[in-house]
């Protein structure tokens, strides 16, 4: 079993890709300073969201997850 994320860590993840997914990599550092210039959230929130987009991008499921979430 996978960890359960929250339904507003997946909302904002989806808007934040449709805007910005050619800035993200599979490398987390790089999203958490990416991220810190585009939202400004709480550091957990911040490090969730890139967290779950740099799962996706290694997976290379970013747009099938934009896709899926309509």
């Amino acid at each position: 079993m996978g960890r359960i994320r929250g339904k507003m860590i997946r909302k904002e993840t989806v808007e934040i890709l449709k805007k910005y997914k050619h800035e993200f990599t599979d490398n987390f550092e790089h999203n958490k300073q990416v991220l810190s210039n585009i939202i400004d959230t709480s550091k957990t929130t911040r490090n969730k969201i890139a967290g779950f987009i740099t799962r996706l991008a290694k997976e290379k499921k970013i747009e099938s997850f934009i896709i899926e979430s309509h």
